[in-house]
């Protein structure tokens, strides 16, 4: 399902950025200062990478290692899942989902000219909340009321559609026309 808006259209052209040699606390301040879950690694201008508040979380504060003295260079993503600024957002959100990212480097000719977050996309394009959701299960089923909500309208897993009578089928989302096909 092609919207007609490109990564260009929604991306941050100038993201947050932390030097490599930062440290993870001076990094995490950055973050908090300018209300963002992640930032541009760069050396000497030039973007080597991506650090986010779940590295940050994961790979040190739940591992007992020091954030004051740790470089943001030793705990950074280097390889990076990328997109171009010409594809359609719909197209960068199904690449962050099967990746399981939420911050999704916008590269040119090798150079990184951007950042595109899920936020960014679903401020253009709210209706393409369900793609996202459906990657998501629930963590601790037992612990909750409901196991799964059903809803009763979203995209069609199939066609890719739109529709208002969304059916489950065979554990998969299905619009009446492809609903049909299936039984």
């Amino acid at each position: 399902m092609k919207t007609g808006y490109k990564v260009f259209d929604a991306m941050t052209t100038k993201p947050v950025s932390v030097d490599r040699n930062t440290t993870l606390l001076d990094c995490a301040r950055t973050m908090d200062e300018k209300h963002v879950g992640a930032v541009v690694v760069k050396d000497n201008e030039q973007s080597f990478g991506i650090i986010t508040e779940q590295d940050i979380v994961r790979k040190v504060v739940a591992k007992g290692i020091n954030p004051l003295t740790e470089k943001v260079k030793d705990y950074m993503e280097k390889k990076l899942v990328t997109v171009n600024p010409d594809e359609d957002i719909y197209d960068a959100l199904i690449l962050m989902r099967d990746n399981n990212i939420r911050h999704l480097p916008v590269v040119e000719d090798t150079r990184m000219i951007g950042l595109l977050t899920i936020k960014d996309i679903l401020k253009i394009e709210p209706q393409l909340f369900e793609i996202i959701v459906e990657k998501f299960e629930l963590k601790e089923a037992a612990r909750k009321p409901i196991s799964r909500v059903i809803p009763a309208e979203g995209l069609c897993e199939a066609c890719g559609e739109y529709t208002e009578k969304i059916k489950n089928v065979n554990g998969s989302l299905l619009c009446e026309l492809c609903a049909n096909e299936q039984e």
